[in-house]
C-alpha cells in the first residue's frame, strides 16, 4: 500500500494500486469528510471510480490509464474488492460508488453549493437535478448540457462553467468519455470537483432502475443491471468480469496486468 502526501487534514491517504491504477483506501465517513475539506478548501480536484469495466479499459486504452493518474480515485463495486483480496489480503474498507457517494456527500453539505451537470439526455439531466434538489434543496443545481454534444460545442459548454463556476461538476458521459473530458478541459477555472459519474443521472431521473438494497447489500447490483440491460452489458460482464481477474492474477505474479 502506498502512501500520497497532501497537506489537509484526513491526509496522507493510504492508496492500493490495482492494475496500476491508486485507489483510494477509506471509509464513508472519510471520504466524504475529505473531499467537503477540499471543497470548502477550493482545491481542484478531480474525482473517479474504478470498477473491474473501466479498469479493463484503461489496461488496454493509454489515454484513459494516464487520465486517471489525475484523478482522485474510489473504489467501485465488488470486483475491486476481489482484487484487493488477492493482491493485498483484504477488500477496501467501503464500496465507494459514485451512485451512492455523490447524493451522500451532497446531502451531507449543508453549506449553499453550485452543482453542474452535464450528461444523459437533456431531459434525464433535468430529472436528475430535480431530484437532487429535493434531496439537498440547500445546494443550486445547473444542467449545463446533455451528454449528445460535439468537439465543435466544447467552448460554448466551457464558456458557461466558467460563468457558473460549479463547486461541484457532474460529468455522465460513459467511460472513456468522461475521463477523458475531464482531463481535457476542466480546470479549476470551470468547477472545484468534477466527477466522472458514469450512468447516475440516468438512475436519478427514474429512466435506468436501480437494484433493491437488498440485491445491493449482496453485492450482486451487477447482475441486476445485466438482467435489465443484456444486450449492452453482457459483454461487460460475462466476458469482462474472467479478463479482469486474469489481469488482477497477472499482478499478483508480478506482472503489471495492463496486456490486452
Amino acid at each position: 500500500m502506498t502512501i500520497r502526501v497532501a497537506a489537509k487534514a484526513l491526509e496522507p491517504v493510504s492508496f492500493r494500486s490495482i492494475l496500476g491504477v491508486e485507489v483510494a483506501e477509506l471509509g464513508w465517513d472519510e471520504a466524504i469528510a475529505l473531499l467537503q475539506d477540499r471543497l470548502r478548501a477550493k482545491r481542484f480536484t478531480r474525482v473517479g471510480f474504478l470498477n473491474a469495466h473501466i479498469a479493463n479499459i484503461a489496461c488496454t486504452d493509454e489515454k484513459l490509464r494516464a487520465a486517471l493518474k489525475e484523478f482522485l480515485v474510489f473504489p467501485d463495486g465488488i470486483g475491486v474488492d476481489i482484487a484487493a483480496k488477492i493482491l493485498y489480503a483484504k477488500p477496501f474498507t467501503a464500496n465507494l460508488n459514485g451512485t451512492d457517494l455523490v447524493p451522500r456527500l451532497i446531502m451531507a453539505t449543508r453549506d449553499p453549493l453550485k452543482i453542474g451537470l452535464i450528461g444523459a439526455t437533456r431531459q434525464n439531466a433535468d430529472r436528475a437535478a430535480a431530484a437532487l434538489a429535493k434531496m439537498a434543496p440547500q445546494h443550486s443545481f445547473r444542467v449545463v448540457s446533455d451528454g449528445f454534444f460535439s468537439t465543435a460545442d466544447e467552448p460554448a459548454i466551457l464558456s458557461q462553467l466558467a460563468q457558473y463556476r460549479p463547486d461541484i461538476l457532474l460529468v455522465a458521459l460513459g467511460v472513456p468519455k468522461q475521463e477523458l473530458f475531464i482531463s481535457r478541459v476542466i480546470t479549476a477555472e470551470h468547477a472545484t470537483m468534477p466527477f466522472a459519474v458514469g450512468a447516475l443521472l440516468d438512475f436519478l431521473s427514474d429512466a435506468v432502475p436501480r437494484a433493491p438494497l437488498w440485491v445491493r447489500r449482496l453485492r450482486m447490483e451487477w447482475l441486476f443491471r445485466m438482467a435489465n440491460e443484456p444486450g449492452r452489458l453482457w459483454r461487460r460482464y460475462v466476458l469482462g468480469n474472467p479478463a479482469f481477474l486474469g489481469r488482477v492474477m497477472r499482478q499478483k505474479m508480478g506482472g503489471t496486468g495492463s496486456s490486452a
